[in-house]
């Protein structure tokens, strides 16, 4: 499982031009990629990680600052560009296995005390963010 975790002032998701989850505080703009071998397992470690990344301002986190985090899916984060101009997606999980365990990232954060927003999976998303620093790191599991 893939993360790329960017702190944010505000960020927010539009489906067909509705808002359909933001945050308008610091906190973080989540995006959640989905490998094919990936487990529960994975995606409870992952959600400790990010509730817990030190990387709000004065080295807090989610967990500390009670700051919220905005996920949102993306296979993308699995593109191989290593050879050729189009990427392949063959790591990344298909949609039926990557959903479940999307949802499972965003329930095990919310059984901590995070507060969570989403976007919508499988649809064409708008993201808008303002990056605060910026500050972005990739987290692996």
């Amino acid at each position: 499982m893939r993360a790329v975790a960017a702190r944010v002032s505000r960020a927010s998701v539009r489906v067909d031009g509705e808002v359909v989850g933001a945050i308008d505080e610091p906190g973080l703009l989540v995006l959640l990629g989905v490998h094919r071998d990936d487990t529960v397992e994975q995606a409870e470690t992952i959600a400790r990680k990010l509730h817990e990344l030190r990387i709000l301002r004065d080295e807090q986190s989610c967990a500390t600052a009670g700051a919220p985090l905005l996920v949102v899916s993306q296979f993308t984060l699995y593109g191989d560009t290593r050879k050729g101009r189009r990427p392949s997606w063959t790591q990344a999980a298909r949609p039926e296995q990557a959903e479940p365990l999307v949802e499972a990232v965003v329930k095990a954060l919310r059984a901590r005390g995070a507060r969570v927003r989403t976007g919508r999976f499988g649809a064409m998303m708008a993201v808008e963010s303002v990056n605060d620093g910026p500050f972005t790191v990739l987290v692996e599991v």
